[in-house]
């Protein structure tokens, strides 16, 4: 194996996919997603009826606080184990698969699915790690999703993690190679998630690949590019999934403390199935999160988020602006020299203090217009963020360790990863 694969922690994998006659309602979209709309994942149910399918090898987290919840979990580790004895999947060993998404927009984004080695993650803040969480880690998500991977014969992921790119020198190339490559699938994806394709990468690809990712972690490389000369190089940021990531983390740190370290490196939960996506594709768009705060007096806020930022004023100037709104009014207000890469954490900062003390709520909202509808209602108050740019995610997680909590959202929910590549992990 290309020794550059060590270097990097991507690796191919031995990568299961449904045989051909399988395939037509096989995927179905993140677990993650569509969690408050339970019709959702009820229409699912009826469109794949007794079809093999990943609905029934994962568990939507719409149902994660169902009392019958263990039933659940203990059906899903029995059908994935049936599926592997009935031969639903097929085998494409050591393999990587180069993936061409269709977005229910139209846009086409590009990705390349492989395994990471986990000693080469950490979701901690301020890591060194290789490959690095862009927003904190919630401990207590953790838990209930390790009972369901636990004692699971197979993983699927909707991991995402996103490489810095801007050249297109790694997965782009791949796009402009298909006729070279065998064809793994092609489909349209269930309740309007757009198309699916994928293709298996040659021997040489793979090559250019590992070689392509050992250039992006070159230290003077990254010193240059970012301006910041004692950073760890970071090679993987992840976009989406990075709770399931933690949760096979999790499973791989147990299962070490009952083998001996010299056994560590054959442990099928050393390595977890992901799809890498250039932060530079096209097709990937950050939305930022806006923040509404309910059962406030908007003035004596404005007063407190000034108080916590001497110097900040109303108006917009050069440093952190973010747009207030609340009843009747609309302003900016600037916090200049701010101390952090971006605003949303100038103003998560402050917000997370001012909720210590103050017995109001607030709510993460997409989009413009409901922000400023919801936060111009009597006793509420909008907080309209910037837009993150792309060129600043991964500096920002060098600089200040990870985002604050709802940075961005990369895209709409039907536009999520799709399960569709699965990988044996006992």
């Amino acid at each position: 194996m290309n020794q550059n694969f060590e270097a990097t922690g991507f690796y191919p994998a031995d990568i299961l996919l449904p045989k051909d006659e399988h395939v037509k309602n096989w995927a179905v979209v993140a677990c993650d997603q569509f969690t408050s709309q339970p019709e959702y994942w009820k229409a699912l149910e009826e469109t794949v009826g007794d079809d093999p399918s990943t609905l029934r090898l994962i568990l939507p987290e719409a149902k994660l606080n169902d009392a019958n919840v263990e039933d659940h979990i203990k059906q899903i580790n029995s059908t994935m184990e049936q599926y592997l004895a009935d031969g639903v999947f097929r085998t494409l060993p050591e393999s990587m698969i180069y993936v061409r998404r269709t977005q229910s927009d139209g846009r086409v984004r590009q990705g390349l699915v492989g395994k990471i080695d986990l000693e080469q993650y950490d979701f901690t803040p301020g890591s060194g790690a290789l490959i690095r969480a862009t927003e904190g880690t919630v401990l207590e998500r953790i838990p209930p999703r390790v009972r369901v991977r636990e004692h699971a014969s197979v993983e699927l992921p909707h991991v995402m993690l996103l490489i810095d790119d801007p050249a297109k020198k790694i997965i782009e190339p791949l796009g402009e190679a298909c006729d070279t490559m065998e064809q793994t699938y092609d489909l349209d994806l269930l309740a309007g998630g757009g198309h699916l394709a994928g293709w298996k990468l040659t021997a040489q690809q793979m090559d250019a690949v590992a070689e392509g990712l050992h250039k992006l972690c070159d230290p003077t490389l990254t010193a240059e590019k970012y301006g910041l000369g004692d950073a760890a190089p970071l090679l993987f940021a992840v976009g989406d999934g990075n709770h399931s990531l933690a949760t096979a983390k999790a499973c791989y740190e147990q299962e070490k403390k009952s083998v001996p370290q010299e056994q560590w490196a054959t442990l099928p939960s050393r390595y977890a199935l992901v799809e890498v996506v250039n932060n530079h594709d096209d097709a990937l768009s950050f939305e930022p999160i806006h923040r509404v705060l309910f059962g406030v007096e908007p003035q004596d806020l404005l007063a407190e988020f000034k108080k916590a930022y001497p110097g900040a004023y109303e108006g917009k100037g050069k440093g952190h602006t973010i747009e207030v709104c609340w009843s009747g009014t609309t302003t900016f207000v600037t916090v200049p020299d701010p101390k952090v890469q971006l605003a949303v954490g100038t103003l998560q900062s402050f917000l997370d203090e001012y909720l210590k003390t103050h017995p109001c709520e607030v709510d993460y909202i997409h989009g413009d217009d409901v922000t400023r509808e919801l936060g111009s209602r009597p006793g509420n108050m909008g907080f309209l963020l910037p837009a993150m740019g792309k060129e600043q995610l991964f500096k920002t997680v060098m600089a200040d360790g990870v985002l604050p909590r709802k940075t961005f959202s990369m895209g709409h929910a039907q536009d999520k990863r799709y399960y569709m590549e699965a990988r044996a992990i006992k």
